[in-house]
């Protein structure tokens, strides 16, 4: 399961002042260890599982999310991250710290460069799954395809769809296989030459579909004639 975007929650929403204060940017971000070993449980494919309230926070606000998925790519400084996105070095930097602090992004690498140095932030972890015990549900990823989702264009590639299936529990099952393993295909990577991003959403979930019981049959009309 990737990670995801969020429209913003106004209760988890910052303070603007702190966010674009430059200060923040400038004053080098700490060595060592970025969390503790709660925030960096995996399962056996390697996802990093998201349980607490503050990685759901982090990944709540729509510029964490765009990060995130910047920082899939590959690590990258303040400048850098401040350049593709938009935006300040005191934002981007307010914005980095919060995802450190909940366990997401680590500092990789400090580089000498020109003037001082510059420090290199990558994901803890290039997927993340949501534990099943969270607060959080499906919602949590449909809200990210939403945030993400670009109008469509004549003539471009998409394709969006809502069936209901009446399956059996071993249908279902079946059905669940073959949807994790077409989710866990190798597809091409952000620094390959070609190729633009798309998003792919699955899901299988039960439906609250109300369902008629079968027809009644039809009375006999006393006056009708006999069948042959």
């Amino acid at each position: 399961m990737d990670t995801f975007a969020m429209t913003e929650d106004p209760s988890m929403a910052e303070d603007p002042s702190v966010a674009e204060d430059a200060s923040v940017a400038e004053e080098p971000f700490p060595p060592g260890s970025d969390a503790g070993p709660d925030e960096h449980r995996r399962d056996e494919q390697g996802h990093l599982v998201l349980r607490s309230p503050e990685q759901f926070k982090a990944l709540g606000h729509p510029v964490r999310h765009r990060m995130v998925n910047v920082l899939r790519q590959r690590p990258a400084t303040l400048r850098q991250l401040a350049g593709v996105l938009g935006m300040s070095k005191g934002t981007i930097g307010y914005h980095v710290r919060v995802l450190r602090e909940a366990g997401l992004v680590r500092l990789a690498e400090t580089r000498q460069v020109r003037g001082g140095t510059e420090q290199y932030f990558a994901l803890v972890s290039q997927s993340f799954k949501v534990h099943e015990e969270a607060a959080v549900g499906p919602e949590f990823l449909f809200n990210a395809a939403l945030g993400e989702m670009l109008p469509d264009q004549p003539g471009r590639p998409s394709h969006t769809a809502l069936r209901h299936l009446w399956l059996t529990d071993a249908e279902a099952r079946a059905l669940e296989a073959r949807l994790r393993a077409m989710a866990a295909e190798p597809h091409r990577t952000a620094d390959s030459a070609d190729g633009e991003p798309y998003g792919l959403l699955i899901s299988l979930f039960r439906a609250d579909v109300p369902s008629l019981p079968p027809d009644e049959p039809d009375e006999p009309d006393e006056n009708s004639p006999p069948a042959c």
